[in-house]
């Protein structure tokens, strides 16, 4: 142990300063060194990601999990009675890869909703080896004519389901012309909102604009070519209909024109008979005048 003598009235040696050691400066460097790596870890991620390691790793792996049974080899399919099961199972099995990590999904969900008869799809994996299908199916609501000739079934849409064996759906309602598919949500509420819809055989789409409603008496009823009006028309002619004894429909006539609003045009039978009465008694009123 050291003293130090001090003189009376001396001032106390000043404390000497420590020099900043290695320590010191050592979390500095420490930091750097991290900041670095991970810059060169980031940039070597970049050229990995790049150069398409990831997807080729990914690759990889997916092939490993084939060859191992993760593939692939089984499909159970409900909800189909009218589309044929085969050309479900090529839909399915129409990717790139049966792997089933491979398996894209949505893809699979896409070329099922293509097929004609497919309204939507539901698709699952059930590991190791089994996609689970669960689809709805369109229903045909009407017929499509054209040229004199039944072409096709349809669904509401107007999208065609079937071309063939239409027979099957005899009772349906026929829609005439170019685009009268396009229309058909159109005309069926037309139909159905009328308590003719029962008597109704076909609707002729006309102009790409209107309707003409064929009864199954054989009357044609032309309608205007705005819905809101060509409903009111209908409706105008359901109540003629039912009025009176004798009902519109059943041959007494051929052709009702209810184009214009407030007026209905008949042509038929009924009608030859009606000017050959009122000229049978206009004649009659002239000879008692001369006698």
């Amino acid at each position: 142990m050291t003293a130090a003598v001090l003189k009376r009235g001396a001032r106390p040696p000043k404390s000497a300063k420590a020099k900043p050691g290695p320590a010191a400066t050592a979390p500095i460097r420490r930091q750097q060194v991290i900041a670095a790596i991970a810059v060169l870890a980031a940039l070597a991620l970049v050229i990995m990601i790049m150069a398409g390691v990831p997807r080729l790793l990914w690759g990889g792996f997916v092939q490993w999990t084939a060859a191992r049974g993760w593939e692939v080899r089984h499909v159970e399919l409900t909800g189909a009675r009218e589309q044929r099961r085969l050309d479900i199972y090529a839909a399915v099995l129409n990717g790139p890869s049966n792997a089933m990590l491979a398996t894209d999904l949505d893809a699979v969900r896409a070329r099922l909703r293509a097929l004609p008869w497919i309204a939507d799809a539901s698709v699952q994996r059930r590991l190791p080896d089994t996609l689970v299908i669960e689809v709805s199916e369109r229903k045909p609501v009407a017929l499509w004519q054209l040229n004199h000739k039944l072409v096709a079934a349809i669904d509401i849409s107007g999208r065609v389901v079937a071309r063939d064996r239409l027979e099957r759906w005899n009772d349906l309602p026929i829609l005439i012309g170019p685009g009268a598919n396009t229309r058909a949500r159109e005309a069926l509420e037309l139909i159905a909102a009328t308590p003719l819809g029962r008597d109704m055989f076909a609707a002729t789409f006309v102009g790409g604009r209107r309707w003409d409603l064929r009864f199954k008496s054989g009357e044609v009823l032309a309608l205007p070519d705005q819905p809101a009006q060509a409903r009111a028309a209908l409706a105008s002619f359901a109540r003629l209909d039912a009025k009176g004894p004798d009902r519109l429909l059943g041959g007494r006539f051929t052709r009702f024109d209810m184009r214009l609003p407030g007026r209905m045009i008949v042509a038929g039978p009924a009608v030859a008979e009606t000017l050959a009465a009122a000229e049978k008694a206009r004649r009659a009123a002239a000879e008692a005048q001369r006698i």
